[in-house]
């Protein structure tokens, strides 16, 4: 069955995990240009998406508007009750619903989607359990191999 909707975690998987306080106690992260490239592909080819996390700072919000990713769950302390919300939001079975985790918190919706995938620095456990596992690691653009071993970004603008 086609994967028609991807749920993604958001540290460990589109960041690195760190993440920096400044001197007014203000947080930053780091996303991947990369990832950014292959969600905004994927999106254009009709691919659905989340941010499923455990987070719930502002930047997640900021990330999801740039992104124009309308379902998301911040706070979350059971993802696979989110991956499940998420697919009757999109009226799509969980068959046909990804999700890249990194860490033990995300292998109740890794066990419950149609295809998982993680980035190369997750957890033993989540590489495990996972499908695919990318090269990349989190934040490094780990998303977007995910959404190319699927063939999800569609055919690239060419040159003109």
């Amino acid at each position: 069955m086609p994967i028609r909707a991807i749920a993604l975690d958001v540290d460990g998987v589109l960041t690195d995990g760190t993440f920096v306080w400044g001197p007014d106690g203000a947080e930053s992260k780091s996303f991947s240009f990369r990832d950014i490239m292959g969600i905004s592909l994927a999106t254009r080819a009709g691919v659905a998406f989340a941010l499923i996390t455990g987070e719930a700072g502002p930047l997640i919000d900021r990330y999801a508007e740039k992104m124009r990713i309308n379902f998301v769950w911040k706070a979350c302390r059971n993802k696979a009750d989110a991956l499940k919300e998420f697919a009757e939001s999109t009226g799509l079975p969980l068959e046909e619903i990804g999700f890249v985790g990194d860490d033990v918190n995300d292998l109740s919706a890794i066990a419950l989607a149609g295809f998982s995938a993680a980035p190369s620095d997750a957890h033993p456990l989540v590489l495990e359990a996972a499908d695919f596992v990318a090269k990349a690691g989190g934040g490094r653009g780990a998303v977007r191999e995910a959404l190319d071993h699927l063939g999800l970004c569609g055919q690239a603008a060419t040159p003109r």
